[in-house]
């Protein structure tokens, strides 16, 4: 199985309709996409998935031929 280099964390905009905020990797860096035009609202378990996903994005990095630190 291939490593996963996207996580997606469920939220809610302020308007209370679900969305997502999107963690992937890209080459060497991480890149947050949250809803467009919109803050993301997390909850305490969401912020946890969120943590996980920066978590898992980060060993992805490391572990990527191209990093160079």
């Amino acid at each position: 199985m291939a490593p996963r280099d996207e996580w997606s964390v469920g939220c809610r905009d302020l308007a209370g309709r679900r969305s997502d905020v999107t963690v992937f990797v890209s080459s060497d860096k991480i890149v947050l996409v949250a809803p467009p035009g919109e803050a993301a609202v997390l909850g305490p378990l969401d912020v946890g998935r969120l943590r996980a996903a920066l978590r898992d994005a980060v060993v992805a990095v490391a572990e990527h031929p191209d990093h160079s630190e």
